[in-house]
């Protein structure tokens, strides 16, 4: 069966929809191989066989396309939270743009915008100040940054 089917992948729904469809050829299969042996032995009523095969397959479509949308509505609300979640990420980040943008120096966006404009990567904080300075880190006297005391 697998030679004959197409692979399955490890996004959710693409998963979600082979399993589906695995299930639903395979629970088709069974009820076709339930309607054959009837429709073999009894060749006198080959008309009402047809029907009833065609009964049950429609059946079947209906039971693999309401799957298939529980499977959509699903993965839908998945995918809903998912950009939920992505909008308030992107919010807290603009908030801590506008933030860092407030307390960096002159000197420093105007590097920025120069590293902007060239495309260049940012330049490493220095270990004394891992991220960008702080007003008290600004305002501190020289005495402070001297060597180690004895």
């Amino acid at each position: 069966m697998n030679s004959m089917n197409p692979p399955c992948y490890t996004v959710a729904m693409d998963l979600g929809v082979c399993q589906l469809r695995n299930f639903s050829i395979s629970f088709l299969s069974s009820l076709l191989s339930a309607e054959s042996s009837p429709v073999q032995l009894d060749n006198s009523s080959s008309g009402a066989s047809v029907v009833a095969i065609d009964n049950k397959i429609e059946q079947a479509m209906d039971l693999v396309k309401s799957h298939l949308m529980y499977a959509v509505r699903e993965e839908v609300e998945v995918l809903k939270e998912q950009i939920k979640e992505l909008i308030e990420r992107n919010s807290q980040l603009e908030q801590e743009n506008t933030l860092l943008k407030t307390l960096a120096s002159p000197e420093q966006m105007a590097q920025f915008q120069a590293q902007v404009q060239t495309g260049s990567p940012p330049a490493a904080p220095t270990a004394a100040t891992p991220g960008p300075p702080s007003n008290a880190t600004l305002a501190q006297p020289p005495s402070h940054s001297s060597g180690p005391s004895a």
